[in-house]
């Protein structure tokens, strides 16, 4: 046997066993073409960033006083926030009307993803209608949910039955993927121990599958519940479907009031958290549950 022969068994043998590798000598990575491809996008991106603070004509805008008027801003709407054109309570009462629109949104959404999860699990359903279901789905998904309330207004017109009805359009796309995979992930010896046995298609839905995927399904429609939460304050302003988003919209497009801005902020984003908590106890109550 040559010596270069030994010499590239010896590299090989470290290579694939760095225990044995001598100390002190460095390990040589191999060639990647990816990690190459990752390190030149990045440097492009930075010189083209850097190329562009350098050409942007700033039209004589200071931009640290830009900066610091900003700060300064931040500073007013969250360090002093205060409510002006409206109470305490009616903060509340708005925050409340933004979460029966999430609850609605959701609630609608997740019934009807659930029959149509099942008809779009492969493991459920045959392969042309899962297919077709899915299709269907992804061009739901891939429309935004504000694009959805728009289009609805069409007929419904601008208020709080066009963002329902929006965003429930958007959760069926989303819980009907999250529910089908789900139920996709079975074990398919149940499905045919059942089959053998006798029982028919629904009986091994709500006997096996649902009961098997309760977890899951609990999981992604509390997500989805916080998702339509945050989406509804948006709607509050787009769709004019109330709620605190319309009164932020107010207080940033016609009185400018950053103090009430942050107490709106603030007040958004307490109640996102208490919806986080809810949702964890909810869920912890579930698993021990089983």
């Amino acid at each position: 046997m040559s010596t270069e022969a030994v010499d590239k068994m010896i590299a090989a043998e470290l290579h694939l066993r760095p225990e044995r590798r001598l100390p002190g000598i460095p390990l040589k990575k191999p060639f990647s073409k990816t990690a190459l491809t990752i390190r030149l996008t990045l440097i492009g991106l930075s010189l083209l960033t850097v190329l562009a603070f350098v050409s942007f004509d700033y039209k004589g805008i200071q931009v640290f006083q830009g900066i610091y008027a900003t700060l300064l801003n931040l500073k007013t709407m969250f360090l002093q926030p205060r409510l002006h054109h409206f109470t305490f309570a009616a903060a509340l009462f708005e925050v409340l009307i933004t979460l029966g629109l999430a609850f609605l949104a959701t609630l609608f959404g997740a019934v009807i993803a659930l029959f149509l999860g099942l008809f779009s699990a492969r493991n459920l359903s045959s392969p042309i209608v899962s297919a077709v279901i899915k299709g269907l789905v992804a061009f739901i998904r891939a429309v935004p949910t504000v694009m959805w309330v728009l289009i609805f207004a069409v007929a419904a017109g601008l208020g709080s039955v066009a963002a329902v009805i929006g965003m429930t359009f958007h959760s069926i796309g989303y819980l009907i993927k999250a529910y089908s995979e789900a139920f996709e992930e079975m074990d398919k010896g149940t499905i045919e121990a059942l089959k053998s046995s006798g029982a028919n298609w629904w009986q091994i839905v709500f006997q096996a599958v649902i009961p098997s995927s309760l977890s899951y399904l609990m999981s992604w429609t509390l997500l989805r519940f916080e998702i339509n939460f945050s989406v509804a304050v948006a709607m509050g302003a787009a769709a004019g479907a109330g709620g605190i988003g319309y009164d932020m919209f107010m207080a940033i497009g016609f009185y400018f009031d950053l103090q009430e801005i942050g107490a709106i902020t603030y007040f958004i984003l307490g109640f996102a958290i208490l919806l986080e908590i809810a949702a964890n106890r909810a869920k912890r109550k579930l698993m021990q549950g089983k």
